[in-house]
């Protein structure tokens, strides 16, 4: 019952506090804005007429001249290279040596290769489709790989960040703030054991710290789309029910564990800007580990065993479309593993009357 009432008394102070609800919610939605924004200006069309179209070409002499005269209209730059070779030209068009190759069969249905991923190449399709009316289009970009590569590179570092961050906010206040104006110290002096005050602590600033993290990860997962130029099923259709459970997993284990580190500094700290600053110096040191990992092809399976990192290991191999479940669940449970160990040890510094009342 006591716990319970503890765990009540920081529910409280939360909810009943709209600004600590919007300091929770309002990161998720600035990013939302931020990053749609942004892709909107990174994603935005160059004008067709600024591109100079090199155009590889097989058959449909009517068709090109077609095309040649509404380009000359337009005032667009385009030249067409015939070729007999239809796979040296895909191959151009798949390196980025030539713009598009239109490749007309014998009955005078048209192919269109071009790369999604290349502005210049998408123009020209979108060029030709104003022309034409009829023809079939082949992306030879991988757009799979190109997406699963960036989201994986990304979106762990940005999570992890936003977990730090929302954690931070809440929990410097709820241990150091009561530690220096001395409320910590009037529930100390009572018979609670010093275990479920910290549970009363861990436990429900969890709780709350999910709700901003899961504010911005989806604030992220819903700007990525446009920030990217692709569609929201590119970005996760490739990942599968199996992936989110394991990324909700991961991410429901980081939590907790981010909480009890900020508690352990929080209670060795006197103040809340001694805490803020000891803080700043550990979140420094996850953000360079995860934004390395992302960086390191094949870091190896021995980050299982690193709490933090791991998760950031396995939502990237989760992303990249190369999941290892026994990793992720190991991870899961080694990140849960150490939350204990951090909760008795946080048990055991605020049972220290030198940490406490520091003498």
């Amino acid at each position: 019952m006591k716990l319970a009432a503890l765990i009540k008394k920081e529910f409280h102070r939360f909810f009943h506090d709209p600004r600590l609800i919007v300091t929770m919610l309002l990161p998720g939605i600035l990013i939302y804005i931020i990053y749609s924004i942004m892709g909107g200006i990174v994603n935005e069309k160059t004008a067709v007429e600024d591109f100079q179209f090199n155009v590889s070409v097989q058959g449909g002499a009517e068709t090109v001249q077609t095309l040649e005269a509404a380009a000359e209209q337009a005032g667009i730059s385009l030249t067409f290279t015939p070729t007999d070779d239809a796979e040296s030209a895909r191959e151009a068009v798949k390196n980025g040596d030539v713009t598009a190759f239109l490749s007309f069969s014998d009955d005078g249905a048209l192919t269109i290769y071009y790369r999604s991923v290349d502005g210049e190449s998408s123009a020209f399709r979108a060029f030709a489709l104003d022309v034409l009316h009829f023809y079939d289009d082949c992306d030879l970009s991988d757009v799979e790989a190109f997406t699963a590569s960036f989201t994986s590179g990304i979106l762990p570092f940005i999570v992890v960040v936003f977990i730090f961050s929302a954690c931070m906010s809440i929990t410097l206040e709820s241990v150091a703030g009561e530690k220096e104006r001395g409320t910590l110290a009037t529930v100390l002096v009572t018979s609670v054991k010093r275990y479920q005050i910290t549970l009363g602590k861990v436990i429900p600033l969890s709780c709350i710290a999910s709700i901003g993290a899961a504010s911005s990860f989806i604030g992220v997962a819903c700007s990525m789309p446009s920030l990217m130029g692709v569609s929201i099923g590119g970005v996760f259709g490739s990942v599968g029910f199996v992936g989110f459970f394991l990324l909700f997993l991961l991410i429901l284990s980081v939590v907790p564990l981010v909480v009890s580190l900020i508690c352990v500094v929080s209670a060795y700290a006197k103040s809340v800007k001694e805490a803020s600053a000891y803080t700043s110096v550990v979140m420094i040191l996850i953000m360079v580990l995860s934004l390395v990992s992302a960086f390191l092809s094949g870091i190896g399976a021995w980050t299982v065993a690193v709490p933090v990192l791991n998760a950031v290991v396995c939502m990237q191999g989760i992303l990249a479309l190369q999941l290892s479940v026994w990793q992720c669940l190991v991870s899961v449970a080694l990140n849960l593993v150490y939350t204990a160990l951090l909760v008795l040890l946080i048990s055991k510094m605020i049972s220290s009357e030198k940490l406490m009342f520091g003498s």
